[in-house]
């Protein structure tokens, strides 16, 4: 009767090469693998950065909306301040006519003439005030130095009560709608008398042909 050899217990059974790599490869896949907390911050972090760049979006979007409400209310300011100009240079040449009316003098009846001025300084008055409601208000050149921006010149005069380039006479009387020129006025304007400005002249021509000696 033969006797069967019994392995021992304690031996294992022999793994092969293939295996011993297969398991080392997913163990240390295994330990490449982030852990759930690590998942999360990550996911927090970029959730962060990307809520970041969301506001400062919407901060630059609310800004742009900001400066566009405050340029289109300055635009329909200007449109409703200046809507009217045309009819008010249609006024204007009224205005001129009443003034120009005050100005004639009736001699042959006083009391006509007191009742007809009376009337017409009424009249002018309400176009006064009605225009000045709109932002409408006369410029006074009267004595003032000219100025082309403002001015508009129809002729010169000589004098020697002003100086140079002073408005000495204002024909028609100009107007501002706000802080912008609706009408310039028409205006006279004071120039030096040819006598002394030939004087002037010759003292200066004098004037280059002495020649100073130094002893």
């Amino acid at each position: 009767m033969t006797d069967d050899k019994k392995q021992p217990l304690s031996e294992k059974p022999a793994v092969s090469e293939g295996a011993e790599t297969s398991g080392g490869e997913a163990a240390e896949k295994k330990k490449r693998r982030p852990t759930r907390r690590e998942s999360l911050k990550e996911r927090l972090k970029a959730a962060e950065s990307k809520a970041e760049t969301n506001y400062e979006r919407v901060l630059r979007v609310t800004a742009d909306f900001e400066n566009y409400k405050k340029r289109m209310e300055k635009e329909m300011n200007e449109f409703r301040r200046f809507a009217n100009e045309s009819l008010i240079k249609e006024i204007l040449p009224i205005m001129d006519n009443l003034e120009r009316a005050l100005k004639i003098e009736y001699e042959k009846d006083g009391d006509a003439f007191d009742g007809m001025k009376k009337g017409v300084e009424m009249t002018l008055k309400g176009l006064k005030d009605s225009l000045k409601k709109f932002g409408v208000t006369p410029m006074d050149a009267l004595e003032k130095a000219f100025d082309p921006n403002y001015h508009q010149a129809v002729s010169q005069e000589e004098s020697d009560k002003y100086p140079e380039n002073i408005v000495t006479q204002e024909l028609q009387k100009g107007y501002m709608l706000g802080d912008r020129l609706l009408r310039p006025p028409m205006v006279v304007v004071s120039k030096k008398p040819e006598t002394k400005l030939k004087a002037e002249s010759a003292n200066h021509e004098n004037a280059s042909k002495v020649k100073i000696t130094v002893h």
